[in-house]
């Protein structure tokens, strides 16, 4: 239905190479105008190489996945009838190694929490239904090898 696009920008800036202690910093650049600094994960690559105030690709993957299902529960929310106020996902991946012994995130689990006006509230059981179907028309939860995991919470 479409293609998308990205450009990762990095540049080396005069540092050694060779020694493998070169920075990781880059950029993400969407079409948009967006500009996002990146860098690799502190967790894989320690510091100074790294940069933890930027985004990594793990960081990323989580995020994609939980916007991805929260911009679904809100439009089938709103096909519904319900008016969600607030919207807070609380996502963490867990990175080790799969089933052929190579490092792969291989659980992703989703913690939304959906705040409604008050003036028609989903039952628990119609939340959960609303994020089953979000889950299930999620692009990028189709498009992944690891399990996707999502728990709604409820106030």
């Amino acid at each position: 239905m479409g293609t998308y696009t990205a450009s990762v920008i990095w540049e080396r800036r005069r540092a050694a190479f060779t020694d493998n202690r070169y920075g990781r910093n880059h950029e993400w650049h969407f079409d948009g105008g967006a500009i996002v600094p990146a860098s690799s994960s502190p967790q894989i690559v320690p510091l100074p190489m790294s940069d933890p105030s930027a985004v990594d690709p793990e960081e990323a993957f989580v995020a994609s996945l939980s916007s991805c299902h929260m911009l679904w529960f809100l439009s089938l929310a709103a096909q519904r009838g319900f008016v969600v106020e607030s919207y807070r996902d609380n996502a963490e991946a867990v990175m080790e190694p799969n089933a052929n012994g190579q490092l792969a995130i291989t659980l992703v689990t989703l913690r939304p929490l959906a705040v409604f006006d008050g003036t028609r509230t989903p039952s628990e059981q119609e939340i959960h239904d609303l994020h089953h179907q979000a889950h299930a028309n999620c692009f990028l939860a189709n498009s992944v090898r690891s399990e996707v995991r999502c728990l709604p919470r409820t106030e």
